[in-house]
């Protein structure tokens, strides 16, 4: 029988002040088994969409005003393995996106629900109707991101251990709305069918899942919190 699924907003002391800390003050404690990858992972690189107006609603997302990587403590350390296997390629990893607050999730189901809103339809879901976003499988009201070890990203080169401004071809951008994104997908260059396999085989190998229908999207297998969605801010 499926676990039953609760719904946590996680309300802390130290995580309820939502601004960002001034000068040079540390970011808000985190609450306990997580961790900011940019100081559990060496060397990986970011490009945290969500907190710009470069993604698919086209504006910044609720809950990543002040964004950061964020995972749970086993995620970032398989993570890290997987950072560590690729270095003999001369690859690393990118992050998109990691621990999502749930109100962010909200948003997004906000956002479908404005069938007015065809803004960014061109870059992100140009052969998708919007309205069909969940019914396909794009868009949940219940995020494995909220639980936090769930991790979007891609494969990057680096040059003398510094990642580079361009990730690989993979055949699809990130967050692209279409079977073209699926992982199995036979549509892209046999390189870019490459550079999948070879990010997918790595996180596998470091105990992550893949999902069906984006080729960027894993999740840890024997995640610490499998029903607990949280939604603390990413200060």
């Amino acid at each position: 029988m499926r676990r039953s699924v609760r719904l946590v907003l996680v309300v802390l002391a130290l995580c309820s002040n939502s601004s960002r800390p001034s000068g040079g003050a540390e970011p808000a404690p985190l609450p306990p088994g997580f961790v900011d990858l940019a100081k559990a992972v060496p060397d990986l690189a970011f490009d945290l969409r969500y907190g710009t107006a470069n993604n698919f609603l086209g504006t910044v997302v609720s809950g990543y005003e002040h964004p950061r990587a964020l995972l749970s403590n086993p995620a970032a350390q398989a993570l890290a393995r997987a950072q560590k296997q690729l270095e003999p390629f001369g690859l690393g990893l990118l992050i998109y996106d990691a621990y999502r607050p749930q109100r962010a999730v909200d948003h997004f189901v906000r956002w479908s629900h404005d069938l007015a809103d065809q803004k960014m339809k061109a870059a992100y879901y140009p052969t998708v109707e919007k309205a069909k976003l969940f019914e396909l499988g794009y868009i949940a009201e219940r995020s494995g991101h909220s639980r936090g070890s769930t991790v979007d990203l891609t494969l990057i080169s680096l040059a003398d251990g510094q990642p580079l401004s361009q990730p690989l071809d993979m055949g699809s951008p990130f967050d692209f709305f279409d079977s073209v994104s699926w992982p199995a997908s036979e549509k892209v260059s046999p390189s870019a069918r490459a550079h999948r396999l070879l990010l997918r085989s790595i996180l596998v190998s470091q105990g992550f899942r893949p999902y069906d229908q984006e080729w960027w999207h894993f999740t840890l297998n024997d995640e610490p919190f499998p029903d607990t969605y949280f939604d603390f801010p990413l200060d």
